[in-house]
């Protein structure tokens, strides 16, 4: 196995499949391809995959069903290809558990430039055994203990990539976690939605970078998402608030609106 791992192309175009081919093998990666969704899904099972690029317009099921299937084993980095720009095709994508999208005609250049900024945020492990390089910054209004942000119940180890709510293990994608860690870290500042994008899009997308529509409302797509799997209650919500018009910020904690009321 290469240093980067395993990548698995599902594809099956031959044009496309050779050039996603050849990119992520000049990026370092063992590569392995398939030409249908339920080979893909074998593929990405068999060889253990890291990172995994999947074309929404597959001959046997479509890429969105492939990637629900992928997602009940494994945690790969997963980069959606589509040729079509509609809106419900991102969202549905985000809902079923990808990590990022692209749409064709793409660069090569870009396609490993978005490849490599996934690669260097490390993926979500229940057990810890791939611990991010680097000690988070220190937050106001999350306590933090060893790695450890804690509000309202929730908790997060930015260490073991993990998180859990009232003793119980959330599983979260690597987008939501970094979007949980990033306004834990925050401590009650708000996060703007342009803020937002980068966290997830990591590296690839610097200072200067066009934010699109799309990639703000992907950013809605994830909070919605974590919402879900806080079973946060919309009416009086214990951790993410909207800020119309700008973002997201932390709620209060517990403690300080009891002490308000009273």
């Amino acid at each position: 196995m290469s240093d980067l791992g395993v990548a698995v192309v599902i594809e099956d175009d031959d044009d496309m499949r050779n050039l996603l081919q050849a990119v992520l093998l000049q990026a370092g990666f063992e590569v392995h391809s398939a030409t249908s969704g339920r080979e893909g899904v074998e593929v990405v099972r068999d060889k253990h995959a890291n990172i995994v690029t999947l074309d929404i317009g597959l001959p046997d099921i479509d890429g969105f069903e492939v990637l629900r299937r992928i997602r009940q084993f494994s945690n790969a980095y997963v980069m959606m290809l589509t040729g079509r720009t509609e809106e419900p095709d991102l969202l549905t994508a985000l809902h079923a558990g990808a990590d990022d999208y692209i749409t064709k005609p793409f660069r090569p250049r870009e396609v490993r430039a978005r490849i490599g900024a996934m690669m260097r945020r490390p993926r979500h492990h229940p057990s810890g055994q791939e611990p991010p390089a680097g000690a988070p910054a220190s937050s106001t209004g999350a306590e933090r203990q060893e790695g450890v942000l804690q509000h309202n119940g929730l908790s997060l180890n930015s260490k073991s990539r993990t998180a859990e709510l009232a003793g119980e293990s959330l599983e979260l994608t690597r987008s939501e976690f970094d979007l949980l860690h990033d306004l834990l870290r925050a401590g009650g500042e708000v996060r703007s939605r342009t803020e937002l994008v980068r966290v997830v899009r990591g590296d690839y997308y610097s200072q200067d970078t066009y934010i699109s529509d799309s990639d703000q409302r992907a950013v809605e797509v994830h909070v919605g998402n974590l919402r879900r799997k806080l079973r946060e209650d919309p009416e009086s919500p214990r951790w993410l608030q909207t800020v119309r018009g700008v973002g997201y910020r932390l709620a209060p904690d517990s403690a300080a609106r009891q002490n308000g009321r009273s």
